[in-house]
């Protein structure tokens, strides 16, 4: 599966996650709508079957609406043409409750108009009340004209919740299984991230090794015939060939070994004074053989001052054959570079490397040091290579304590800008 491929499912499974967890939300607060009409429900029905049990109405055919004021979702106010007896409202407010499914406790006061205070109150608890009962009722009076019921539901919220407790399970399981599937899915696409970066790596490895070797070999198959001896030039020959293709696989196992020893970023470089004039001209010198070969045009201007710098000769040298290597690479046509040493304002000095190549489009800028990162070219063996080099370049520099720049116009060229403390 192609990772393309892998990111639409991810996108679309997310997607998937999220609208059920939204649908979840909004059923949990439609049950929880519903729960509270059921409640509300009940205990207008409870009020309306005491008004049949108890003779608190004068009118017998009343609406209830006339007469059941909701002060707020805990809070029932009922109009009263005569007060009735406490413990008589007790038990028939009670019978009402359990008959219509009102199994929360409740705080019950008689208002009277005249006295402008309560006449009584108590606390009403139900078989199913979760909470001790208590003897002190402290119930806030409402001023009206007319005496009424005060019927008020402390835990009438805590009530609904645990009515609507199986919901809140079955989605507080459904949303961990949803945050396991998200991890899992997140475990797998980096899974296959890396699965395609080692298979980049060994297709690329295998393509590396496999040129010079299959020239040692015939350049060995060369030396080992009997005519051989008779003829020095072509002995002289096949003999540098295979010098020179071994110390290309050197410097290859060289150069991953180097990466390898700083997969955490702690390469060790012994600093000292070098002249970055020096540093630049042998690394280019040893790179002749192959700017030869490409027959590239390589320019170096020689900063005047002949600048000093803090740094670790070898493998700031590493770093300039990299950078000068990957734009003879990544050319086409005739290679050309430019370099030169920069004088920056904030003590650093700058080595610019400059090539006409092919160019980097700039959403690869943020992956190009990454290991085992090779910006797509159409075929992944066109060029030759690890994805190693930059990250190598970019974790000695950050050694050197130094910054790398990096400009480029797919189709025009390429800057690399390595900024290096001053001495």
């Amino acid at each position: 599966m192609k990772s393309t491929t892998l990111r639409w499912i991810m996108l679309s499974i997310t997607i998937i996650i999220t609208l059920i967890i939204v649908s979840q939300l909004y059923w949990l607060k439609r049950v929880y709508t519903l729960q509270e009409q059921q409640f509300s429900t009940g205990v207008i029905k409870s009020i309306r079957g005491l008004f049949e049990d108890v003779k608190i109405a004068d009118n017998p055919a009343f609406q209830v609406k006339q007469i059941v004021e909701a002060i707020d979702p805990n809070t029932y106010l009922v109009k009263l043409d005569s007060v009735p007896n406490k413990d008589s409202l007790y038990y028939h407010l009670s019978n009402e409750f359990e008959d219509f499914d009102v199994w929360t406790d409740c705080n019950v006061g008689v208002y009277s108009n005249k006295k402008n205070a309560f006449i009584y109150e108590f606390y009403l608890s139900t078989a199913a009340s979760r909470y001790p009962q208590n003897g002190v009722v402290n119930l806030v009076a409402v001023k009206k004209k007319y005496d009424y019921l005060l019927l008020h539901f402390p835990h009438r919220s805590k009530y609904i919740i645990h009515e609507m407790l199986f919901w809140i399970i079955t989605a507080i399981v459904l949303l961990l299984v949803l945050i396991g599937l998200s991890v899992s899915l997140i475990y797998l696409y980096k899974q296959k991230f890396l699965n395609e970066l080692q298979k980049d790596f060994v297709n690329n490895f295998t393509h590396e090794f496999k040129t010079p070797l299959a020239v040692m070999k015939i350049a060995s198959d060369v030396l080992i015939q009997p005519a051989i001896t008779s003829q020095p030039g072509r002995l002289l020959k096949y003999g540098t060939v295979i010098k020179e293709q071994t110390e290309h696989l050197q410097n290859q196992v060289e150069r991953l070994l180097k990466t390898a020893s700083g997969d955490n970023k702690n390469i060790i470089v012994h600093k000292e004074a070098c002249r970055l004039n020096e540093i630049i001209a042998h690394a280019i010198y040893q790179l002749e053989p192959l700017i030869k070969d490409k027959n590239a045009a390589v320019y170096f201007t020689p900063d005047e001052n002949d600048p000093l710098v803090q740094a670790d000769r070898v493998h700031l040298q590493l770093v300039i054959i990299n950078v000068i290597e990957n734009a003879l690479k990544y050319s086409t046509g005739t290679p050309y570079i430019a370099i030169d040493i920069q004088q920056e304002t904030n003590n650093f000095y700058a080595v610019s490397i400059k090539d006409k190549g092919i160019g980097i489009e700039e959403k690869n800028f943020k992956y190009l040091f990454k290991k085992f990162y090779r910006v797509p070219t159409g075929n992944i063996h066109q060029v030759n290579g690890f994805g190693l080099g930059l990250n190598f370049v970019k974790q000695i520099i950050d050694a050197h304590d130094g910054k790398i720049v990096l400009k480029s116009v797919p189709g025009v060229g390429t800057e690399f800008k390595i900024l290096l403390p001053e001495k």
